[in-house]
């Protein structure tokens, strides 16, 4: 199983965000993901880096393929101007750059005043930006009018050698029989196998899946399960919550029904390999072929150690 970082847009700078993508390449980690948030999910995670101007510092300051987890190209940034950016982020990285995209949250989507649809609309909406970022991508001139988008006259002149591959998250049987149809590739952050053999009997194939899990490196369980409450409550808000809240404060709010217990649960908490490696075999058991870990806190160049030298080398 090829294992990735995944930076955290939410809560480390953009400075941060560079040392961490060179210190997960020194550790010998495969890949990175990145996150494409407008907020963070609680203000204690305090960043928010604009990701395509990250992606381009992290194209220079690293060789690591890059995959955002997730764009969502359809409310808040048209999907003409996304095709743009991932063919400007490919060019840079040497064609190493894959888009995930997903239907995304009201969190981060809102912010014109634009009404949320429900589910349905969606992932109708996301088919359709997929099929216009395809267009652009063969570099003629293009004019698109559908149910959701137009476009009009618009040519993308800087363009990769290969069209960007398309990565597509699905958190239930709907949208991963969109992805099945639709994307290069399919993305969850659950090591839920019934997802996986859905998205390949579907039509996904032996197309790449990839997953990603939080942690949060300390000296102990218990200190990193405190740092994770801290910084991520908001891992415990259950079922569409996530989906349909509109702003930090909201999410604030729906965590205070969240527990420690319930947030080390989700994370793997301080610095036993062994729990590390018990979480990655979860999803290859699962049958993704790439897995990505988060750390939390301030403690990542720890985790770095740790995965050079107990979790890496037996992955490799």
């Amino acid at each position: 199983m090829r294992i990735g970082y995944f930076l955290s847009s939410e809560e480390y700078t953009p400075a941060e965000l560079i040392e961490q993508a060179k210190g997960a390449e020194r550790a010998g980690f495969s890949a990175l993901w990145i996150s494409d948030h407008y907020h963070p999910w609680v203000d204690a995670q305090g960043q928010s880096a604009f990701v395509w101007s990250a992606i381009g510092a992290l194209s220079q300051a690293c060789s690591l393929p890059i995959t955002t987890a997730v764009t969502c190209p359809t409310v808040r940034i048209h999907p003409a101007v996304i095709a743009q950016a991932a063919a400007t982020s490919a060019v840079l990285t040497g064609g190493k750059f894959r888009l995930g995209i997903g239907t995304g949250e009201a969190l981060n989507e809102h912010i014109f005043g634009d009404a949320w649809p429900e589910a349905d609309v969606r992932l109708e909406m996301l088919e359709e930006a997929v099929e216009i970022m395809r267009e652009l991508w063969k570099g003629g001139t293009v004019s698109y009018r559908g149910k959701h988008y137009t476009v009009e006259n618009a040519r993308i002149y800087t363009l990769p050698e290969k069209p960007v591959e398309i990565l597509m998250s699905g958190f239930g049987p709907k949208a991963t029989s969109v992805a099945a149809r639709i994307a290069e590739g399919y993305i969850s952050t659950m090591p839920d196998g019934e997802m996986v053999q859905q998205f390949r009997n579907e039509g996904g194939g032996d197309r790449t899946c990839q997953a990603g899990f939080k942690a949060a490196f300390a000296s102990s369980e218990e200190e990193g399960a405190r740092i994770a409450y801290e910084k991520w409550p908001n891992a415990g808000v259950p079922g569409e919550l996530s989906q349909v809240l509109p702003s930090p404060k909201h999410f604030e709010q729906a965590s205070q029904l969240v527990t420690q217990d319930m947030i080390k649960e989700a994370f793997v908490c301080g610095n036993d390999p062994s729990a590390h490696l018990e979480m990655i075999d979860k999803y290859a058991q699962a049958g993704f072929d790439e897995v990505y870990v988060a750390n939390t806190g301030p403690h990542f160049q720890g985790l770095f150690d740790l995965y050079a030298e107990h979790i890496l080398p037996k992955h490799s």
